[in-house]
């Protein structure tokens, strides 16, 4: 954790799916910058995904290493890029998610106060937090499913 003024720091950063869900969590100290996470983050990133991050993110080399895993990065460009970049600001839109992400691990008191001295027990108190959110969608997804639906094939012949 990162000390300042107001005391120790430390910054999340997440990899989130499609559905919002954590892939990959890491934790930096507050004063640290934003893509030092990076390389560590996207090691796993699949072929043909894309890559939504904020204006933090943006550099060449997270861009190639990107390109290297097959994957496309949409990234807002900062203001003092020289060379234009390849950006749509309506697929931007979907980097929400993340930001859902962190407010649904800020319902838990313990994450979202940061009591915890030790950075190793404040980041396994993230996953235990992002555990707790792919079992609530998993459960959520089971049962809406027909096979667990108590009145799947009754019908008026039965």
């Amino acid at each position: 954790m990162g000390r300042s003024r107001g005391g120790l720091t430390s910054k999340i950063h997440a990899l989130v799916d499609t559905n919002g869900l954590p892939v990959r969590l890491a934790l930096a100290a507050g004063e640290a910058h934003d893509n030092r996470l990076s390389g560590k983050l996207l090691s796993r990133l699949k072929s043909k995904t894309m890559l939504l991050a904020d204006r933090g993110h943006d550099a060449d080399w997270i861009r190639s290493l990107a390109a290297e895993k097959g994957a496309w990065a949409n990234i807002p460009p900062r203001c003092n890029r020289t060379e234009p970049i390849c950006f749509s600001p309506y697929l931007y839109r979907a980097r929400n998610l993340v930001e859902r992400f962190f407010n649904k691990i800020k319902h838990c008191r313990r994450v979202a106060t940061r009591y915890d001295k030790l950075a190793a027990n404040y980041l396994a108190f993230v996953q235990l937090a992002s555990i707790r959110l792919w079992l609530r969608a998993n459960e959520s997804a089971s049962s809406h499913s027909p096979a667990a639906d108590p009145r799947a094939g009754l019908g008026p012949g039965n």
